[in-house]
């Protein structure tokens, strides 16, 4: 009884917050638009888009985190929000990056291990004068951020973190195409088919777009969509190159993994594997309560002295990596 106990707060803990976000929304800090371009080989010059936020203390930040959104989400998703509030209050600003495509505006869609749209972000301009950068991702957006801690692109970055990140591509899309996961699957499907449908907009896309909308499937998705556009031989071999649970060992800085046992669409037997033997960069934590992405307000992970609540505790985890 006890594990069925925890599954149903999992699932609560995840829609939850992501109903509340609906029905009285997390407001975001005040905030500049931001945006920076990248050349990509197979569509040219690419607009990136997101928010900075500036701390607003006596002395300008020397910091900043760049927060990802998971598969489907965008800048504006609960958890993002969050995130911007806890870096100011740390004394950090805060970047929520949209990756390609997700602002509904873009050429272009992104995969799991597309760690080129961070680097771009990293590099442009605007984020020329800081001393310490961090990566903090959600879901699919912590799988990208561990993905990008196997080959930095630049010298600031001083840790990353990831939040209910798959580590194994194969398996937790398995997990979310199950049946048991179709609320789901349709909900993260509904924001990719945006993506995809705007992006048949201004282009030429490597599957029709009545196909795309026809997937009930996040394999289906990539088989349709992301195997033709990065040029990967099959979906196996799209799993099978990129996911970062068997490669984690190859982390250049350090990295947070957290996963939540009753996760109801990363679940915790997906994991376990990957978080065995970890190298001394790589610090991986079970989180007890919570679900995908949605934790009480008091989480404690027994990582420092920062504030309570899961965002201000990764923050303050990776700032003591500085």
């Amino acid at each position: 009884m006890g594990q069925v106990v925890k599954q149903l707060f999992g699932h609560l803990w995840t829609i939850g917050p992501s109903l509340r976000h609906r029905a009285r929304p997390w407001i975001a800090p005040p905030a500049e638009s931001w945006s920076t371009t990248l050349e990509d080989p197979e569509v040219g010059t690419l607009e990136l888009r997101g928010a900075l936020h500036r701390h607003q203390g006596p002395q300008p930040a020397r910091g900043l985190c760049v927060a990802i959104h998971g598969l489907g989400g965008s800048i504006d998703s609960h958890y993002m929000i969050r995130t911007a509030r806890a870096a100011l209050a740390a004394g950090l600003d805060c970047l929520r990056l949209a990756l390609r495509g997700a602002d509904r505006l873009g050429a272009d869609f992104y995969h799991a291990a597309l760690t080129a749209d961070v680097e771009a972000a990293l590099r442009s301009p605007a984020l020329a004068g800081y001393r310490d950068l961090y990566v903090l991702g959600y879901s699919l957006g912590g799988h990208l951020a561990l993905s990008h801690a196997l080959a930095p692109s630049d010298a600031r970055l001083r840790a990353v973190a990831s939040v209910c990140a798959p580590l194994d591509l194969a398996a937790a899309g398995a997990a979310i195409d199950h049946p048991r996961a179709a609320v789901y699957c349709g909900h993260v499907l509904s924001g990719l088919k945006q993506i995809y449908t705007e992006v048949a907009r201004r282009r030429p896309v490597p599957t029709p777009l009545a196909s795309v909308l026809r997937v009930q499937t996040i394999r289906a998705w990539d088989r349709l969509a992301v195997v033709p556009r990065f040029g990967f031989v099959s979906v196996d071999h799209y799993y099978q190159s990129v996911s970062i649970g068997p490669r984690l060992a190859g982390a250049q800085v350090p990295a947070l993994v957290l996963s939540a046992r009753a996760d109801p669409m990363i679940p915790a037997l997906t994991i376990a594997p990957h978080v065995e033997r970890l190298p001394e960069l790589v610090t991986h934590r079970w989180l007890d309560s919570g679900g995908h992405v949605g934790f009480p307000g008091g989480l404690q992970l027994g990582l420092g002295e920062a504030p309570r609540g899961l965002a201000a505790q990764v923050l303050g985890w990776l700032q003591q990596q500085a």
